[in-house]
């Protein structure tokens, strides 16, 4: 039984599939996709900076006759098709914006771009795998227009910038995308979208119904302290000093009044600031850092937890903190039925026992403002190269983060079936 199940398995997905007859379309992309893949992680832009790579999403679109609008949310590009069949409207997302990080890859499409954030001079990659996105859903828009045939309703394909957030002062995103009506002319009905996954070998899909990624919040906590010579601390009030305390009291929050049974949560200080020189304590000093959470009863919890041991902890020291929450981006929230539904889909193109249900990430994802409109599924696709180990990957947004191009092709499937089979039973 254990070698005969995979098999039959296997072959109910040769079946289901052949009555797309996508086949043969979907194999004769392949290559493209990765030539795609490979000339943006080459050529990466910054969020709301995706110039170029927009003018190569809207130019691929245009010239397969699907209808393009350009400048959405600054550097969106949404293309429109419409099946010969009527039927509801369904999309599909693909984020385009790469990260301030100087690649470490020796590869042969390797990322030597320089650009500007935040006043310095960085390096910019595709370290978090966006340009496997486009690629995926270029491909999808290449197979789908050749067979309107197929299509029951119409088909939008979402293209969104700065999904890695907007530049301080600028608004970007998912949320700028929703705001100007990525949703509406026509309304959408539900949308997907997808992830890949150094850490997830090629050829398997994870996912997770309800709450599947975090929550994510700034926060900036600003401590006021009095300036004096660093060899008479007793003259002034150290807010360094201060701001240390901070950060081990905020992790007391976590392990001793978070309910970690329920849900996982994180408070990350990943910047400290403070200071000019050796022998001076300054007057004030900074903590910048990230929250995750994956249920808002926590987030409020946790939220006015920070505020009063921020400032608690300054006062007993004779300093004074403030303390500043973004609201963020929203929980990514798999509308169950949805998942429900879509589920055959995957395990058709990926076989049943490559599509596994994963506990709750908390990795978060500006997709969640989609899904606060209309039902949402966003699932993971495994980019790891087959042959490695367990542990031999890097993690996103590091330099030296890698993709196996062989996964590719399960993305392109998977999103041309689960759009066509969500159309078909909407009909």
């Amino acid at each position: 039984m254990k070698n005969i199940l995979p098999l039959a398995l296997f072959c109910a997905s040769l079946t289901i599939y052949a009555q797309h007859g996508l086949e043969k379309d979907i194999a004769a992309v392949e290559s493209k996709v990765i030539e795609w893949r490979r000339d943006i992680h080459e050529h990466p832009e910054l969020s709301n900076r995706e110039f170029q790579t927009a003018e190569k999403i809207a130019a691929h679109l245009k010239s397969l006759g699907i209808e393009v609008q350009t400048g959405v949310a600054h550097t969106g590009v949404v293309g429109l098709l419409k099946g010969k069949k009527p039927g509801k409207v369904v999309a599909l997302r693909a984020d385009i914006d790469a990260l301030p990080v100087i690649e470490r890859n020796d590869l042969p499409f390797k990322s030597n771009v320089k650009s500007e954030y935040l006043g310095q001079e960085v390096g910019v990659m595709h370290a978090c795998g966006h340009d496997t996105h486009i690629a995926i859903l270029m491909g999808v828009a290449e197979v789908l227009s050749k067979n309107t045939d197929k299509i029951r309703g119409t088909i939008k394909f979402i293209f969104q910038p700065a999904e890695e957030g907007a530049p301080p002062g600028e608004e970007g995103g998912a949320e700028l995308m929703v705001k100007e009506g990525v949703l509406d002319n026509p309304k959408v009905d539900a949308i997907y979208g997808l992830h890949i996954g150094s850490y997830l070998p090629v050829g398997q899909i994870a996912y997770k119904p309800g709450g599947a990624l975090a929550a994510a919040q700034r926060f900036v906590v600003t401590i006021k302290g009095k300036q004096t010579h660093g060899s008479a601390p007793w003259a002034g009030i150290d807010p360094i000093y201060v701001a240390s305390k901070i950060v081990d009291g905020y992790q007391s929050i976590i392990s001793r009044e978070m309910e970690l049974t329920k849900e996982a949560a994180v408070i990350t200080v990943g910047k400290i600031s403070g200071g000019v020189r050796n022998n001076i304590i300054p007057e004030s000093a900074e903590l910048v850092g990230t929250i995750r959470t994956l249920d808002y009863d926590m987030q409020k919890q946790l939220n006015q937890r920070m505020i009063e041991m921020a400032q608690d902890i300054a006062k007993a020291y004779r300093a004074e903190a403030t303390v500043e929450i973004a609201k963020g981006v929203p929980i990514t929230y798999n509308d169950v039925d949805l998942t429900e539904k879509s589920l055959p889909s995957l395990q058709q193109m990926a076989g049943a026992e490559n599509v596994h249900l994963i506990k709750a990430v908390t990795g978060a994802e500006d997709f969640s403002f989609y899904q606060e409109k209309i039902p949402g599924f966003f699932f993971i696709l495994g980019g790891k190269d087959p042959n490695a180990g367990p542990g031999e990957y890097y993690p996103h947004h590091t330099p030296d983060f890698k993709i196996d191009d062989s996964g590719l092709l399960l993305g392109v499937k998977s999103m041309t079936e689960i759009a066509l089979d969500y159309l078909d039973r909407s009909k």
